[in-house]
């Protein structure tokens, strides 16, 4: 790696404000997702809800009340329909007179909805499913509401607890908890009767109990020995029913599919192609769902190729890439390829983002944080061939999405760096269908890098830290002592180092940094850079006219990830200018954006940059994260260094944290 360019300013002692944000993301109520997607279902739509990620927003762990940060980009207060007012009044009422937090009650209604007081009178212990409520914080609320009648073996309790420890197990991954670990954390939460508060959890329909049984191991097969026991596992019913349908959807497209084109036109097709492209394009045409791995620019080559190559003799493709932004890159370097890749008439792939390839409906009736889809097992895709790109970022609800979209008899390429991180919601589908070894993966054979920021890529992927000859400043490495120091260099690369000396303007420059949280996580470092680029007063809840926004949680409008510029907003909303065109955001749903300078790298993932500021420090660095980061670069990549030792050894022995899923046994069945 090189040095610190001299161009770039030693830091000086001023430091920037430190603000530790926490995302404050409101979560839909379980049962109320579940009707919605059944209802969606029926009406050929299906239902995208937004949930909690292993990165999801952390709460308070003290046991008193605390009030969390604001959310970076809360939208503009609007008119709100009458009862919903009359509900917010009446809980803003109950909060006050029990002593919460008055910032807790948009969280608590977004959560519950309009007649979140009368279900907390009901059950205080409803509570516990806000994000960021801690288990002593909800007792204390339902000490505050029921005095001496708020007992530790309350059933409604016992039920709250098991839905709050299976989804802290799902922000860390988890589509599933064994029983023993939740029966073992309940006695210790004194819990008097925990199978009680598990039957309370279950009957209350957010949490469904499967049972497992154990992976046959013929080594140490003893046909005298007892067979071992199946085990119960527990999870929250949305992550559960979503791995059922998505494995049920591989198997469908794995029995229903046929080939696309007879063996002679594959034949011509795959004349003069490497080997590796030769099977990669094979795997595509001949089996309903493949998976292919390589580096981010030979994994939109061969999707691009293996579309035009379908498109070319007749068959309706698509490539679907994680936000349009990056839709619009990809079809630039397939429109460039197209007279070589085509040469017959045929009709165009379809290059879109997965969201609007999946056709969000706008103005659909869905659950807090959700989005319907118009496209699904009613209204499957008319299209034969479907490559996705970025497909280790699917969690397993998009994915049960994807599929159930997909027709009998569609092929599905599914394309992911080696080694890439997991979605940030629960689940690793695409890690669990390559486990089930159940269908072709081809890995594109390893070309030598084009340019220091993929050698540097490569040799992280690889588990190293490595020195590069970067003569043209293509990788820089700025030190820093501390978080604040490294939100002041991310700062001044942004503003000045980079449009100056690399004559990258602001606007093609992407900060990154493992969480939202900390520091020197993304709020503190938006905070920093808006107070640079575009300072003004928030006027539209936090925002300003100029400022950059990111998707947090997907939009009928957007997908997570999707960058976007304010033009304007009041009463009706936010008007933002996303690569798709112009479009205002409602005040209800303009909470699901965030300022977007900095933005995490779990959501900037699948869409490169020409310019990467990647800010890291030791918290949440890992192997797969870093190379993701690096990855994002197309030009340059600066890379703001407050780690010290701990990220060689992250690189070097830090791989991404073991998730307990069902998915690849229930492909397997």
């Amino acid at each position: 790696m090189t040095d610190t360019p001299p161009d770039i300013d030693r830091p000086s002692s001023e430091s920037p404000q430190e603000r530790a944000a926490r995302a404050a993301e409101a979560l839909r109520a379980a049962e109320a997702a579940g009707a919605r997607a059944a209802e969606a279902a029926r009406a050929g739509r299906t239902a995208r809800p937004q949930g909690p990620g292993p990165q999801g927003p952390a709460g308070p762990q003290e046991s008193g009340w605390q009030e969390p940060a604001r959310p970076q980009a809360a939208a503009a207060p609007a008119a709100a329909p009458a009862d919903a007012r009359e509900g917010r009044a009446a809980l803003d009422e109950l909060f006050a007179s029990a002593g919460v937090p008055a910032a807790l009650a948009a969280r608590t209604a977004a959560r519950l909805g309009p007649g979140a007081a009368a279900r907390l009178r009901e059950d205080p212990w409803r509570l516990l499913s806000v994000p960021g409520v801690q288990p002593a914080q909800a007792d204390h609320f339902a000490r505050a509401l029921l005095g001496p009648d708020a007992r530790p073996d309350d059933p409604r309790r016992g039920g709250a607890l098991v839905l709050h420890l299976l989804t802290e197990a799902a922000r860390r991954g988890h589509t599933v908890t064994p029983l023993a670990d939740v029966v073992s954390a309940l006695e210790r939460a004194r819990v008097a009767d925990a199978r009680a508060a598990v039957e309370a959890a279950l009957d209350g329909g957010e949490v469904v109990t499967l049972t497992e049984e154990p992976e046959f191991d013929e080594e140490s097969f003893d046909e005298d020995a007892e067979p071992p026991e199946p085990e119960e596992t527990l999870g929250p019913a949305r992550w559960a029913l979503a791995e059922e349908a998505a494995a049920e959807g591989f198997q469908r497209l794995t029995l229903t599919a046929a080939p696309l084109l007879d063996d002679a036109a594959v034949k011509e097709l795959r004349a003069g192609l490497p080997e590796d492209r030769s099977l990669a394009l094979t795997a595509a045409l001949r089996t309903g769902v493949s998976v292919l791995r390589g580096t981010p620019g030979a994994l939109g080559e061969v999707a691009a190729g293996i579309a035009a190559a379908a498109a070319s003799r007749g068959l309706r493709a698509a490539v679907a890439v994680p936000t349009e932004r990056a839709a619009a890159d990809l079809a630039a370097d397939l429109a460039a390829a197209l007279p070589d890749a085509l040469p017959n008439e045929g009709p165009a792939p379809v290059v879109a983002s997965l969201h609007r390839l999946l056709e969000p409906q706008e103005g659909a009736a869905a659950a807090p944080g959700a989005v319907v889809y118009g496209r699904g097992e009613q209204r499957p895709f008319e299209l034969d061939l479907i490559v996705v790109t970025e497909a280790a970022a699917l969690d397993v609800e998009l994915c049960a999405v994807l599929v159930e979209a997909c027709p009998d008899g569609a092929h599905l390429v599914l394309c992911a760096e080696p080694g890439s991180p997991p979605p940030a919601s629960p689940g690793r589908p695409l890690d669990d269908l390559e486990a089930s070894e159940t269908v072709p993966v081809v890995e594109l054979d390893a070309e030598p890098p084009a340019g220091p920021v993929a050698a540097l890529t490569e040799a992280v992927r690889g588990g190293e830290l490595a020195a590069v000859d970067a003569p043209g400043r293509e990788v820089v490495i700025v030190p820093a002592g501390d978080p604040a120091e490294a939100v002041h260099r991310a700062v001044q690369l942004v503003t000045d180092s980079i449009p100056r000396a690399l004559g990258i303007p602001v606007e093609d420059v992407q900060v990154v940094a493992a969480a939202a949280g900390g520091e020197a996580g993304t709020a503190a470092l938006n905070a920093a850079l808006k107070a640079r680029l575009n300072p003004g007063p928030g006027a539209f809840g936090g925002m300003d006219p100029g400022d950059r926004v990111v998707v947090a949680a997907p939009l009928p409008v957007a997908a997570v990830g999707e960058t976007g510029v304010v033009t304007g907003g009041g009463p009706h909303g936010l008007d933002v200018e996303f690569p798709g065109g112009a479009v205002t955001i409602a005040p209800a749903d303009a909470a699901r954006l965030r300022h977007g300078w900095a933005v995490p790298v779990a959501q900037a993932r699948g869409t490169r940059r020409p310019a990467v500021v990647a800010v890291l420090v030791p918290d949440g660095l890992s192997r797969p994260l870093v190379a993701t980061a690096f990855g994002l670069a197309r030009r340059h990549l600066s890379v703001v260094q407050a780690a010290g030792p701990v990220l060689a050894r992250a690189v070097k022995e830090t791989g991404s944290r073991e998730r307990r899923t069902r998915l690849a046994r229930l492909v397997m069945r």
